[in-house]
């Protein structure tokens, strides 16, 4: 099944496969279209956002369909607080610490607010964000119907918990998360891992090989041999091998 994808505003990837970058923090969404499901990777940064892209997902969709699967890359405001907005999805994250419920609640809604978002969003956005469905660790493979795709729980890198995703086929793609930038260097916040980023990234081109399109968090969709690079920036910056 492929949809219309640019008359939304969204890019192509390949059949059945989308992704729309939000605006202010440029961060990535994913989706992909099933004949039973359509995942999406990742939800923006507020609950308005989030619904945003429940609209705009169902519009492409059509047929009165809807999200039923979300992925979440890692634990950060513009990544995931727009998942309320999708009560009936299942959700999926990497195993480990760093969602709410509990003391990141309150974490989230601070680092909104300093990254520019209005309080009330913010709080409120915090508030409604459940704990994930289920927890991957080490990889789980989800039959969308006619479309194979695989979580990886690739971390620790960018944070504590680092959740991939790559769409199986003849044209893989693999959505990075922020463990893969290429509008600007990549963020190492308080809560990165340095020493295991580059391991991280190993394990992601293990994932999607030579030809894979991969998709980071933030910028435009790169090729192996830019995230192999990378890998290279990351373990001259933190001293690692």
């Amino acid at each position: 099944m492929d949809v219309a994808w640019e008359e939304q505003g969204w890019e192509r990837l390949g059949e059945g496969v989308g992704r729309r970058r939000l605006p202010v923090w440029d961060a990535t969404v994913g989706l992909v279209v099933g004949e039973r499901g359509a995942l999406l990777f990742d939800t923006g940064s507020t609950l308005r956002e989030g619904a945003g892209v429940r609209r705009e997902a169902e519009a492409l969709l059509g047929g009165g369909r809807g999200v039923t699967h979300i992925a979440l890359s890692h634990p950060h405001f513009d990544h995931v607080l727009g998942t309320a907005a999708f009560p009936r999805a299942e959700v999926y994250a990497a195993a480990g610490p760093g969602l709410p419920p509990g003391p990141d609640r309150d974490a989230l809604c601070e680092d909104a607010v300093r990254h520019g978002v209005e309080r009330g969003e913010a709080a409120e956005a915090a508030a409604a964000l459940r704990r994930p469905d289920r927890e991957v660790a080490g990889e789980l493979t989800l039959d969308l119907g006619g479309r194979t795709v695989v979580l990886c729980d690739v971390g620790p890198g960018h944070t504590a918990r680092d959740l991939v995703l790559l769409v199986a086929g003849p044209d893989p793609v693999v959505f990075c998360g922020d463990l893969v930038e290429e509008s600007g260097p990549p963020q190492a916040g308080p809560d990165a891992v340095p020493a295991r980023w580059p391991d991280a990234l190993d394990r992601l081109l293990r994932l999607g090989g030579g030809e894979a399109v991969y998709v980071p968090g933030h910028g435009a969709a790169v090729d192996a041999a830019f995230v192999r690079a990378q890998r290279g920036e990351l373990a001259a910056r933190f001293g690692v091998s």
